[in-house]
């Protein structure tokens, strides 16, 4: 089980750092980001392959997307200076109560 949620960090970096990049890459533009942004997702999307076969693919889904939502958001207010109302936080902190929670629950049902 270790192993399984491994991937899905590693999977969730993996779509961080594409979806970071993005900006870099100026709408596909420059061949560098575009080519590690490619890269990054679809390693990330290989990792899930093996995830799901352990996990259900809704708490998969829910957990990728949430942690990747909140790490994004964080990143995107440290690198690109973006700001954080205090009701984003409040609602950041809510997705990773709710993935917390759901992956609490499922490791003792599996």
């Amino acid at each position: 089980m270790i192993k399984t949620y491994l991937f899905l960090i590693i999977a969730i970096f993996c779509e961080v750092g594409g979806t970071m990049l993005l900006p870099v890459s100026q709408n596909f533009t420059k061949i560098i980001p575009t080519t590690a942004l490619a890269v990054l997702y679809l390693s990330s999307f290989y990792l899930l392959t093996f995830v799901v076969d352990k996990l259900p693919i809704a708490i998969v889904y829910a957990t990728w997307s949430g942690l990747g939502i909140f790490t994004i958001a964080i990143l995107g207010y440290i690198f690109f200076k973006q700001s954080l109302s205090w009701q984003a936080v409040l609602g950041l902190f809510f997705i990773v109560t709710g993935v917390v929670l759901v992956n609490s629950f499922t490791i003792k049902t599996i």
